[in-house]
């Protein structure tokens, strides 16, 4: 008998630049989904990257100013994700957002 779940997990591909409410969009953006008791959610920061039809920008470069990439991944039940969802949605519609089915295969949901 196996002990895997479905799940489903969020990708938001966001810039350091981002805001909401004059506050750093991706600590917004944990902070809510904390609130909500999602199950898990990491801001990974980009060595290199773009978004949308901007250049690419690096670590390296002394211009990169506070604008390097990152990427929020969350993970949850399905249920959970489509309640959060559209608040998500209304703080970083601007930005692509990717959805995938997943399957937990260690570690828990609640």
């Amino acid at each position: 008998m196996t002990d895997s779940r479905s799940a489903v997990q969020i990708s938001i591909y966001l810039s350091e630049a981002d805001e909401w409410h004059h506050r750093p969009l991706h600590l917004e953006l944990l902070n809510f989904l904390r609130e909500q008791e999602i199950a898990g959610a990491t801001v990974l920061h980009a060595v290199a990257g773009f978004t949308g039809r901007g250049r690419v920008k690096t670590s390296t470069l002394v211009d990169a100013g506070g604008r390097l990439p990152l990427v929020l991944t969350f993970v949850d039940t399905a249920d959970h994700i489509d309640r959060v969802l559209p608040r998500v949605k209304e703080m970083a519609g601007h930005r692509l957002i990717v959805r995938e089915s997943v399957t937990i295969e260690t570690g828990e949901l609640a």
